[in-house]
Formats: C-alpha cells, structure tokens, sequence
C-alpha cells in the first residue's frame, strides 16, 4: 500500500510540473499556476495603499531599506501616467518599470488621436488587458504586480482603481496590495467613511503604512492628486510630522497619577524570549 501511495504522489506530481510549465494550461483544479505565481510576487512585494476623499486622491507606498550607498531617487514606486493620472504597484520593480512606460506611451497616443486626455477607466481598462493578454500567449509569463491607478475625470470626480496579475480591474474607495495587505484593508473597513477629508486621508494611509513597516524603519512615500492639479509627492519632513501625529493619537492617554515606565525597562517588554 505504501508503495502505491508513493506511486501516486509520484504521478500527481508529474502532472503538476506539467500545469506548472506553460500558462496556457489550466489544472484540473481549474488554476492557472503561473498566474497563482504572479500573485505571490504581489504579496512579497512592499505595501501599497490607495484612498479616495471627497476631494482628492492619496496613494502611500512603503519604502524598503536601502543599502547605504545606492541612491534613494533610483527606486521609485509610484509613477505619474499623465497630468490627472498616477500609479502605485506593489510587486516585481521591473515589471512595473515596463507596463509604467507602455501606459504613458498609451496616454501620449490618447491625446494625439482624440485631443482629450484619457479616462481614469480607459487606462485602468488598457492596464488590466495588458495584463491578461499575458496569461493566454505561450512563451511569456504574466506581470508580477498589481497597481493602484489614481486620477480624475471630466466628471471631477475623484478615482481610485486596482488591477491585478490575472487582467482583472475594479473601482475602490480604498484598498491595500503587497505584503500584509490583508491587515491593511482590514484597518481601512474599520477606519473608512464616505466623506473624509484631505486631511483625515492621508492620516488614514499612513495609519495604514505604520501596519506594515519594519520596526523602527519609517520610510515610507506619499503622494496625492486633487482636481485640476498636478501629483504632489509630499516631503520627507511633512511625512515625518504627520507620522508623529498618528502615533500620538493611537497611544492611549496616561492615566491620572501613573508613575512612568522607564525606556529601559519599557522595552524589555518588547523582547521575545525563546
């Protein structure tokens, strides 16, 4: 009986590396493992979070440490598409570099033909074909990101799009993507309301961020985009301040009368013993 399981395991595993190789061939689970794959380099990818307000837009991306001698300005994560459009991605660099430079090479082409700038749904439309037309030709693989596709339209409306590695896209009001995205998008459902202010939305995103990032490491980007106006990438000082501010509403108030821990001792209370 042993040696039938064994047998058998053999075989199943077989016939996965054969699903596994091509992404034109579904499993018999029905999965496309290429595509699964692609999902999984979103998650390992640094977080990205996306918020709509009632009168703008705010992207925020973690910044991953950087060694001491490479340059900050040579990574970036968030990349205008046009004067109302901008992107964020979270994933595979490289990929987003490459569909980045396609969707302004799009956008460019938009305005020379029609002599309007292009919807916030035509392109988060385009994105998302892009990406699926990878999932069905032989010989390539799909993108290893997902993105979040901010802007306005004639309507001044402000929007808030996701696109994923399958080639599907929706309209959010807030959503999350990379690691630890699940956290992220569960403190936006407690946090979001329709309504919020500029303000109140880029306190909630980096509220967000501070889910994520490394303990100690507040790198973090922030960008927004109102009506008529072009991508504002706040600075690092601004970003700094606010980050203080958000932490010094989570923290609980003293009660009356306590005694003060000790930094010493309080941070003894943060170490893991095994």
């Amino acid at each position: 009986v042993s040696t039938q399981s064994t047998w058998g395991l053999l075989i199943l595993k077989r016939m996965s590396n054969r699903y596994d190789a091509a992404v034109t061939k579904f499993s018999p689970s029905g999965h496309l493992f290429q595509v699964d794959y692609a999902f999984e380099a979103v998650k390992r990818g640094a977080c990205a979070v996306g918020i709509k307000t009632k009168d703008s837009v705010i992207l925020g991306v973690e910044r991953k440490s950087m060694p001491k001698l490479q340059e900050s300005g040579t990574i970036k994560k968030i990349f205008q598409l046009d004067k109302h459009l901008a992107m964020a991605c979270a994933g595979l660099t490289a990929d987003a570099r490459m569909l980045t430079q396609r969707t302004v090479l799009e956008c460019q082409q938009y305005r020379l033909t029609y002599d309007q700038q292009p919807s916030v749904n035509y392109i988060a439309k385009y994105v998302a074909k892009m990406k699926q037309r990878y999932t069905q030709v032989g010989g390539r693989r799909p993108f290893g990101i997902s993105s979040l596709i901010m802007g306005f339209d004639q309507t001044k409306e402000p929007m808030l799009y996701l696109t994923e590695p399958s080639g599907s896209y929706s309209l959010w009001k807030a959503s999350a993507i990379g690691h630890n995205a699940k956290n992220v998008t569960e403190l936006l459902e407690k946090k979001y309301k329709d309504g919020l202010s500029h303000e109140e939305g880029v306190k909630l995103v980096i509220e967000g961020l501070l889910e994520v990032v490394e303990s100690g490491n507040k790198n973090m980007e922030i960008a927004y985009m109102k009506n008529d106006e072009k991508l504002i990438k706040m600075k690092d000082e601004e970003v700094k301040s606010l980050i203080e501010v958000v932490e010094k509403e989570k923290s609980p108030p003293a009660a009356p009368g306590a005694v003060p821990i000790p930094k010493q001792q309080h941070n003894m209370t943060n170490l893991h013993f095994y």
